[in-house]
């Protein structure tokens, strides 16, 4: 009996069937979030450094224009949000007023800051969940799917009424065959996932510093 992966998948059953199909669509929609996620954290990672060399040697216009050119920029996204704020302020202010910011105003500023930051962790953190979740699941649902194809096995064992191996090893094959795409699709799943994690963990710190400095000025 031919051990070809194809016809083993093939002549699997409709469940093992199902338990592949779910593992080999969640590994292509991983793969998917891998490429999308490398993208952006790299143009956010691109975008902010070049942003916050503009913003230590140039102007406030020139930081402003800047900012509004660097969309992928998380720190570009916390310098026009405390913009937006300072023009609500000034907006409101009555003739003659002090330019320096009162406390309140400053705690409107901070607060503004402070909610445009979890903002840009909430956008840079999207996808990620669902890696981990392929990382953590995808080896328990194809084992899952080996202890159903191995119960077949023995099934196919018990009708034939002898246990060689030309009855046992197809029926063994295609429950490991379940194993093994769940690992494929668990494996990278894990590794991108920890590799975003530690970047994103640079650029949390990066926004947060950044926050810091920009409530100061």
């Amino acid at each position: 009996m031919s051990l070809d992966l194809l016809q083993l998948v093939w002549e699997a059953s409709w469940l093992v069937k199902i338990v592949i199909l779910l593992l080999i669509l969640a590994s292509v929609i991983s793969w998917a979030a891998i490429l999308f996620k490398w993208r952006e954290l790299r143009g956010a990672e691109q975008d902010s450094e070049a942003f916050l060399e503009v913003y230590h040697e140039g102007s406030w216009r020139q930081s402003l224009d800047a900012a509004r050119d660097m969309d992928r920029a998380p720190l570009a996204a916390l310098f026009l949000s405390a913009h937006q704020e300072l023009l609500r302020i000034s907006k409101y202010r009555a003739p003659g007023q002090k330019d320096r910011l009162d406390d309140r105003e400053r705690r409107n500023v901070a607060r503004q800051i402070s909610w445009s930051a979890s903002q840009q962790g909430v956008r840079l953190e999207k996808r990620l969940s669902f890696l981990a979740t392929t990382g953590s699941s995808a080896p328990f649902i194809g084992l899952f799917g080996t202890v159903v194809g191995i119960i077949d096995a023995f099934a196919a064992i018990g009708m034939a009424g002898n246990a060689s191996l030309a009855v046992v090893a197809p029926g063994i094959a295609e429950a490991l065959i379940a194993t093994a795409v769940g690992l494929l699709a668990a494996i990278p799943a894990t590794i991108f996932y920890n590799t975003f994690v530690a970047r994103l963990r640079e650029l949390h710190e990066a926004i947060s510093l950044f926050g810091t400095e920009l409530e100061e000025d």
